[in-house]
This record gives structure tokens, C-alpha cells and sequence, in this order.
């Protein structure tokens, strides 16, 4: 439904797709269903009111512009698109406000990545904002043309080129190899799962819009996500091979999502991960005692899409109960009180909740079963 060759198609609203025509099961009834319209619909409006004049959606800088980044794949992921519509100038004003921030190394990052790795600074953030603007742009390169569109062209190629960079980048530990992690050496460990996870989605995306991606960068960073599985752990998936203290249900999420993203959906460890995670799911409970809820069920919600049939139908009404439950009145969420990435504002919780509800449209190429 993409542009290819130069041709760009234009897809229908969100509306008119839902599981059952993409071949996903009906999972939620009519009630049900209209309830994640509504809460989509008003949260994508409280979000354009959050845009601010420089084209960004509001948040702390070292979180951009992965912020702006996961605000326009939220509209995308309705159905939305650049130019046109209600939001076609935010979706617009998102873009160009991420391709501003690109480096001329080919880095996407808002604030200076310079100097030692520090938590919490762009040393630490910047290998994130890179991958997920990236990924952004190959989602929405389709649907612009013109100046924009080459202008995306040349930021994914420069973005790719520092991926690949850092992906072959010298590596003391053999297990590390294929991976990502920090701009700057943090401690022994060179590559995890997080971080990988997303530039693996940044090479599959840039993929799926015909730019040239190699199949070995694919596969050594799928062969590198291999490495972070330990079957007898509580947690299927951990944060780097070897370790086992952070094998948890994000790990496990972002580790199957991952593997089926690179090609390896019917893979044992992606069908195990989807096993565990049926007898781990997100509902209240979960929600109290963790500080990554969003960030988690975004994941594990795109990774059960990806699994389809039993682990969808089960997996996906509790998430949606749980997220529906705690939207405010206006349209948006509040920061969970127990929330590591606190800092990083209101649109990135909200955009990721939206992205949790949303798989069922499959209108974003990267998740596409």
C-alpha cells in the first residue's frame, strides 16, 4: 500500500480497517472496539495541541527527537498522513522538525552527544533518538513527495550509514557482535537488547521502503538478539547475553517483536516468548508494580500482532482495559507515578499508549503481519 518506484498510494482512515480484515482475530466486541476509537481520536487531538513552534511535540530535549518521532507515528498508525486531513501540517511540521536534528554525521539527535557516557544525557539517549527517528522516516517516506520526500531520502541514507557504523564498530566481547548500544562506552557490556531492538526496526523499516539494506546487517543483529534468550530464567528475553538479573516482560517483548521483525516470526524463541508471555500479562497488577508500563506493552502488544491467532485474542483485551482505564478526561495519560522515564513528558506516554492500540489497524509497514 506503500509508495514504491515513486508512486505514492494513498490509504484510506484507520476507520475502515480493523483486525479481522488484516488477519488478526477479532478480539474486542463492538463496545469495546468503539472505546479504542474514541480514546485514539481525542488523544490524537490533545497531542496537536502539544506541538510546539519549532515543529516538536513537548518534552525534555534528550529525549528528542525520539519524542516528535513516536507523536507522528501515532497518527500514522490511524490512518493519518503528511499534507493531508486534520493533522496533515502537524504530521508535516513532526517531519521536518526531526530532519532538522540530524548531525552531519548522519546522527539524529536534538541535544550535543558529546563526551563520556552519563545517564540520562544525550550520551545515553542519542543511540535511541537516532533509531527511532529513523524508523519514523521509513514509515512516513511513502507517503511524501517532492522536496520533503528527497530530503527524507538523504537523512534515512545518512542515518543508515552511522547504524551501520556503530553496529560494526569494534567489539571486545565476541557475544556483543551485531549489536548496539551507547555512543560511548559505558562499562564491558557493548550491545543490548533495547537499544538493538530499535535500530533493528530502523534497518527493517528502511528495508521495507526499498532502500538498500543489506541481509547480513539484518541478520547479525538478529543473530545478536538470539544470544539475549535464556529459556530457564523468569523472562524469556534478557537486556544482554549473559545476564541474567533483566529478563522481564519488556526484554521478552522486545526480543520477540524483534526476531519476527527480522524475519523470523515462526522462530521457537519468538513462539516461547509469546507462551510466556500469556501467563504474564499486563493488567493492573502489572501496572503497580512496574515502572515501564507503556514502554513494555508497546512491545509485547506489536509482538503478539506479530504472533496472531491465541496470543492476540488473549494478550490484547487485557491491555486494552488496562491503558483505557487510566486515559484522562482530555485525551492524553498522565506520567505514571512510578516512571523511569519520568522526564521525558506527557507525548511520550501518550504516544506510546496510542501505539499499544493501534496494532490492530496495521497501517504502520514496520508491523505489518
Amino acid at each position: 500500500m506503500w509508495r514504491c518506484c515513486g508512486v505514492l498510494v494513498v490509504f484510506l482512515l484507520a476507520s475502515v480497517a480493523r483486525a479481522a480484515d488484516t488477519g488478526l482475530p477479532e478480539a474486542l466486541n463492538e463496545r469495546q472496539w468503539a472505546a479504542v476509537e474514541d480514546s485514539v481520536d481525542r488523544c490524537l487531538h490533545w497531542l496537536s495541541k502539544q506541538q510546539q513552534q519549532d515543529g516538536s511535540f513537548e518534552g525534555d530535549g534528550v529525549g528528542q527527537p525520539a519524542i516528535t518521532s513516536f507523536a507522528v507515528m501515532a497518527y500514522l498508525s490511524r490512518g493519518h498522513r503528511p499534507g493531508a486531513g486534520p493533522y496533515g501540517k502537524v504530521i508535516e511540521r513532526g517531519i521536518d522538525f526531526v530532519l532538522a536534528t540530524q548531525r552531519e554525521n548522519g546522527l539524529f539527535t536534538y541535544e550535543d552527544a558529546v563526551g563520556p557516557y552519563k545517564k540520562g544525557k544525550p550520551s545515553h539517549t542519542a543511540t535511541y533518538n537516532h533509531a527511532i527517528a529513523g524508523l519514523m522516516l521509513g514509515e512516513v517516506y511513502g507517503l511524501c513527495e517532492g522536496p520533503r520526500s528527497a530530503r527524507i531520502r538523504q537523512a534515512i541514507e545518512r542515518g543508515l550509514d552511522l547504524t551501520w557504523k556503530l553496529q560494526f564498530a569494534r567489539k571486545s566481547r565476541g557475544e556483543d557482535l551485531g549489536g548496539w548500544r551507547y555512543l560511548y562506552k559505558r562499562d564491558e557490556v557493548e550491545s543490548d537488547l533495547s537499544v538493538s531492538g530499535w535500530h533493528l526496526m530502523f534497518l527493517r523499516s528502511a528495508k521495507n521502503a526499498e532502500f538498500d539494506v543489506p541481509k547480513e546487517f539484518i541478520e547479525a543483529a538478529t543473530d545478536y538478539i538470539k544470544r539475549c534468550y535464556i529459556a530457564d530464567r523468569d523472562g524469556i528475553f534478557t537486556y544482554s547475553p549473559g545476564d541474567r538479573g533483566e529478563a522481564n516482560e519488556a526484554m521478552t517483548g522486545i526480543g520477540a517483536l524483534s526476531l519476527a521483525l527480522g524475519g523470523l516470526y515462526k522462530d521457537r524463541r519468538v513462539v516461547e516468548a509469546g507462551d510466556w508471555l500469556l501467563g504474564h500479562p499486563l493488567d493492573h497488577d502489572f501496572y503497580r508494580n512496574t515502572g515501564r508500563y507503556y514502554y513494555t506493552a508497546y512491545y509485547c502488544t506489536q509482538a503478539m500482532a506479530q504472533l496472531g491467532g491465541k496470543y492476540w485474542k488473549a494478550f490484547y483485551p487485557v491491555v486494552v482495559a488496562e491503558v483505557l482505564d487510566h486515559q484522562g478526561k482530555d485525551g492524553h495519560w498522565k506520567i505514571p507515578s512510578r516512571a523511569k522515564e519520568d522526564k521525558l513528558g506527557e507525548v511520550y506516554f501518550t504516544s506510546l499508549a496510542i501505539l499499544t492500540l493501534t496494532p490492530p489497524y496495521q497501517l504502520l509497514p514496520i508491523y505489518q503481519r
